[in-house]
């Protein structure tokens, strides 16, 4: 399957007391099986064409000034996959079918707040850095796959290499011993790519208690000593 991606880039810049440049993105593409459309401010989505809704999606955050889209722009979506799927074949034809560039994803793994036992929280598996936007993701727990509670981002797209970003999302209750994972799949990896964490609660420490617990001693000792002393030398007067 060949995939085909036009990315376009608007630049603009606002002045005021200081120069604020925004960046407007465009990018739009398809295969001949599947199509993407989606626009973006300075590197983040805030809206795309969901073709199994069929409708146009915002994706501002709930903090965000929303707006609605133009009326008939999913119409104009429809229309542009059906232009790229047409011309698809043509731009294979004309490209003398390149080999598809590829990049690898890279990806970490880690809680959305401080880990407790028997508390619920997030694990969140980051995947950035990769070409083409297709992967795969699969969580486990103690090597036993996981498939509730499981969600993921829309994809984000770099504006300067082109490459795509996404977050995976489980949600837990950890217990101790507890082992997790987060393994990706991508066509430019050679195999596989694993990420584990494991739910570790640290023990207090017995160390603050013992010194507390010898300087009170010492401290009634040296009061004891004190006193002592202090009642010699007046029964010595």
């Amino acid at each position: 399957m060949t995939l085909t991606w036009i990315l376009l880039v608007l630049p603009g810049i606002i002045c005021t007391e200081t120069q604020i440049v925004d960046v407007d993105m465009s990018l739009f593409g398809c295969t001949d099986s599947e199509g993407e459309e989606m626009y973006g401010l300075d590197g983040e989505e805030y809206s795309h064409a969901d073709f199994t809704q069929g409708k146009y999606v915002m994706t501002l955050p709930k903090f965000a000034d929303q707006f609605e889209m133009v009326e008939g722009t999913y119409e104009q979506a429809l229309v542009n996959m059906q232009i790229c799927k047409q011309n698809l074949q043509t731009t294979i034809e004309s490209y003398k079918s390149p080999a598809v560039a590829e990049a690898p994803p890279m990806s970490s793994i880690y809680p959305r707040d401080e880990v407790k036992v028997g508390t619920v929280n997030t694990l969140i598996c980051y995947i950035a850095g990769f070409y083409p936007p297709r992967l795969t993701v699969q969580w486990t727990r103690n090597n036993k796959n996981v498939t509730q509670g499981v969600s993921s981002s829309q994809l984000r797209p770099n504006i300067k290499d082109g490459s795509f970003s996404q977050f995976f999302t489980l949600k837990f209750t950890p217990q101790e011993g507890d082992m997790y994972t987060c393994t990706v799949e991508h066509s430019a990896l050679d195999g596989p790519m694993t990420r584990d964490f494991d739910v570790e609660v640290s023990e207090p420490s017995l160390g603050p208690s013992v010194f507390c617990g010898v300087g009170l001693t010492l401290g009634l000792l040296g009061v004891a000593t004190g006193t002592f002393f202090l009642v010699k030398g007046n029964q010595c007067n």
